[in-house]
């Protein structure tokens, strides 16, 4: 007992000499001490609750000018009142639900931004999920039902090449949804939502899981190609890499699926779904776990054959720790070997040189905000304070909750951005009452688990907390990672426990005493804001006196560009590496998929090279009866046949539309093993960066189904615009097999009514 005092009264007087100082958390770039943020020579403090004054310049020319002043115009006298000892904080928090109201149409649904209007799948979903489903529950259910078609599928609104099936993180809309049920207990809600989510994960399970049993498609959120790819993947590309964050995200989603079933009593499915998320879960650790780094890995990439992107991805970490999707000595590590940069965690690591800010060299506060929750789970103070410091600076010196910030200056200059961003002051919001207050929805009742650290340690309130018909009134004194005592309208409770909603009626007074116990200490990897070189251009050629004797001709040698500060390349055929040098130029022995990575002399890699076959390959046109020159699909207007160009038979292209019948083409194969199989195809019913015009068609083998084919588009009114499908591999017989193009239902996509596009031959290459 007398050694607890000693603790207690050291780490009392600890915290005493901190708040004298004022400093909650400081980096090499900021800090937040009192009521007030520096930033070199720029500073923003609070007025009062309902005021924040800021002395930030922004840069010049910038088509969005900086706010200097935050004042409340809107009543807020039905949502959380927070008081406390920190008036920054108490202005953040209240400028979070002004901007809330401001975000809340006329037909209550929540709006993406100030520069955004409408309802978007994964903007909304993500708010939904860190706090507008406690704050806005109406709204959210609304919101969400926005994004539902006729076909009672969750719409995935936008993304590169057409949007699904190249992005494919429409699923975040299960974790909102599932989200919304917590807070409120409505089974009625559930009802309605669990066919909604049934429908389009067994839609997904048919078209873009991948033959390892990972979700195909773009990184969720990340849908800009060029800000996280390298520059010669094409769309279809993307549609064929496996990224970790979507993985983690649909892995959730799986297991929300599961507990609705289970919530509704249908055991069997809910058994189902469950067993789907454990699996993807470890074939998530499988695929993406580096062990020399510590975090999972970005993305698979590559074509016939994939490679893993090394960077880190921050959204895609946090919901691995927040979903329990990583195993918990993962979680840990992942916690403890991020890269973090002095303004905060960056959304990829390290950054694309030649990129501009955006995705890339980006800051986004709601993907900080759940990197935030996520330390706090794992239990690291300094990255949980860093982690809130990167989200409230910039609301406070740019008097708004901005979408993204520049990692290099943390100004808000990118290349797109807005104010009063949903998912923003939605991650402001959660950060107070997540971590701070620590309610956490249950399908039963709300835990309370606050997570306090030892500069932020104060006596705070969170009053007219809406649950369920009840009001929380909750008091949160001291600081530390555990409860040491918690009383429901003073009646002590066990703090592990669960509150259940049943004893929650009327107005509840609910007083948290934290054990004020220093937190075990845990790391944070203060990377800096590191480049990766620039991605080596490489070329095939052919050197008759490598050639051996006997040899059909074929590519024997692969050359690339010098790139600067470059340590040594690595060599990579079919997916494994092969060979290093510091030349630029590399003898080709065997017929394969080559690529080459730059290393620099820090370690840090670039993007592999576009992968570039020297194998066999063999072009299969359809029959001259389903080939024609005349488009004659009512969907767009085409130019006249004479401006059509590109493609390579003599006897023109095909054209598909949902009407098409079977198109089947003969071959003969030589001998047996892998042969990958792609379709050079125009399609100019889009832009390649939105819309929802992506065409999809099953690949048939010998009449059986083989994989789906994706053919993004590519630019409006882009047919002369070719381009090569994702490739699909298969075994093949020795002998004679039909290759086949066909439309099933499984291949409706977001537009429903066009998904069409024309082909020029199938690609058949033998690995």
């Amino acid at each position: 007992m007398k050694k607890y005092f000693a603790i207690a009264l050291a780490a009392t007087a600890a915290s005493l000499s901190a708040q004298e100082k004022g400093v909650i958390v400081s980096t090499d770039a900021y800090r937040w001490q009192g009521d007030t943020i520096y930033q070199n020579e720029f500073k923003a403090w609070a007025e009062s609750p309902e005021e924040i004054r800021s002395t930030y310049k922004g840069r010049p020319g910038y088509f969005m000018p900086v706010e200097q002043t935050w004042r409340r115009k809107n009543d807020l006298s039905q949502y959380p009142r927070l008081s406390g000892t920190n008036l920054l904080h108490e202005a953040i928090f209240n400028m979070g639900l002004d901007e809330m109201v401001n975000a809340v149409e006329p037909d209550t649904t929540l709006r993406t931004g100030k520069e955004w209007a409408g309802v978007w799948t994964r903007d909304v979903s993500y708010s939904i999920i860190l706090s507008m489903a406690a704050l806005q529950p109406e709204a959210s259910m609304i919101s969400l039902m926005k994004k539902v078609n006729k076909s009672g599928q969750i719409i995935q609104d936008t993304g590169s090449g057409g949007a699904w099936p190249i992005s494919t993180d429409r699923m975040v809309w299960v974790l909102a949804a599932y989200e919304i049920y917590k807070v409120t207990g409505d089974k009625e809600w559930l009802k309605k939502v669990y066919p909604i989510a049934v429908n389009s994960l067994d839609k997904d399970e048919k078209t873009v899981m991948s033959a390892k049993g990972l979700v195909k498609g773009e990184t969720s959120f990340i849908d800009w190609r060029e800000q996280s790819y390298p520059r010669w993947m094409q769309t279809a590309d993307i549609s064929q890499s496996e990224a970790m964050g979507t993985n983690v995200m649909y892995a959730a989603a799986l297991e929300a699926t599961s507990k609705m079933a289970a919530a509704l009593g249908k055991k069997q499915e809910a058994a189902k779904y469950q067993a789907k998320a454990s699996a993807l879960a470890a074939n998530i650790d499988k695929t993406f776990w580096m062990d020399d780094k510590g975090y999972y890995g970005m993305y698979t990439y590559g074509r016939d054959n994939m490679i893993l992107n090394p960077r880190h991805e921050t959204l895609g970490a946090s919901l691995s720790i927040l979903y329990d999707v990583a195993p918990e000595a993962h979680q840990k590590s992942i916690s403890e070997n991020a890269p973090q940069t002095v303004y905060g965690a960056p959304i990829f690591w390290p950054q694309i040189s030649d990129m501009p800010s955006y995705h890339n060299n980006g800051l986004w506060p709601f993907v900080a905000s759940y990197w935030t929750l996520a330390q706090a789970k794992t239990g690291n103070e300094e990255g949980v304070l860093e982690g809130i410091g990167s989200v409230f600076r910039p609301a406070a010196l740019f008097a708004t909750n901005k979408e993204n910030l520049n990692l290099d200056n943390g100004d808000y200059f990118t290349e797109l951005n807005s104010s009063n961003m949903l998912w923003s002051l939605s991650g402001n919001l959660g950060i107070t009452m997540r971590i701070l207050f620590g309610i956490h929805f249950e399908e039963n009742g709300i835990r309370i688990a606050p997570f306090v650290p030892q500069t932020l340690a104060a006596t705070r309130s969170l009053d007219n907390v809406s649950y369920r018909g009840a009001t929380l009134d909750i008091t949160v004194k001291g600081f530390g990672s555990k409860v040491k005592k918690l009383t429901l309208n003073g009646k002590d409770l066990n703090p592990a426990e669960v509150i259940p909603a049943s004893k929650l009626k009327g107005v509840c007074k609910i007083v948290v005493e934290m054990d004020n116990l220093p937190i075990e200490k845990m790391k944070v990897n203060r990377a800096g804001n590191s480049k990766a070189p620039l991605t080596p251009i490489t070329r095939l050629a052919y050197d008759p006196s490598l050639a051996k004797a006997g040899e059909e001709f074929r590519m024997n040698v692969m050359e690339w560009n010098p790139i600067e500060y470059i340590g040594k390349y690595l060599v990579i055929r079919d997916g494994k590496v092969v060979g290093e040098t510091r030349e630029t130029r590399y003898i080709l022995d065997d017929p394969g998929e080559w690529q080459v990575i730059g290393v620099a002399g820090d370690g840090t890699q670039s993007f592999a090279s576009e992968p570039l076959s020297n194998r066999r390959a063999e072009k299969l046109f359809f029959p001259t009866s389903t080939s024609s020159f005349t488009m004659t699909s009512p969907e767009l207007s085409y130019p006249p046949k004479e401006k059509q160009s590109g493609w390579s038979g003599k006897d023109g292209f095909v054209e598909i539309d949902k009407t098409s019948s079977q198109m089947v083409v003969e071959t003969e194969v030589p001998e047996p093993g892998l042969y990958s199989f792609s379709v050079r195809y125009a399609n100019g019913n889009g832009p390649v960066n939105t819309e929802n015009k992506a065409a999809i068609r099953t690949l048939t083998l010998d009449g059986n189904k083989a994989g789906t084919v994706v053919m993004p588009t590519r630019g409006v009114a882009n047919w002369n615009d070719w381009g090569m499908s994702n490739s699909i591999v298969l075994p093949l017989e020795k002998g004679r097999h039909s290759i086949g193009i066909i439309y099933l239902p499984e291949d409706e996509n977001m537009n429903i009514d066009t998904n069409h596009a024309i082909i020029d031959y199938v690609l058949m290459q033998k690995l």
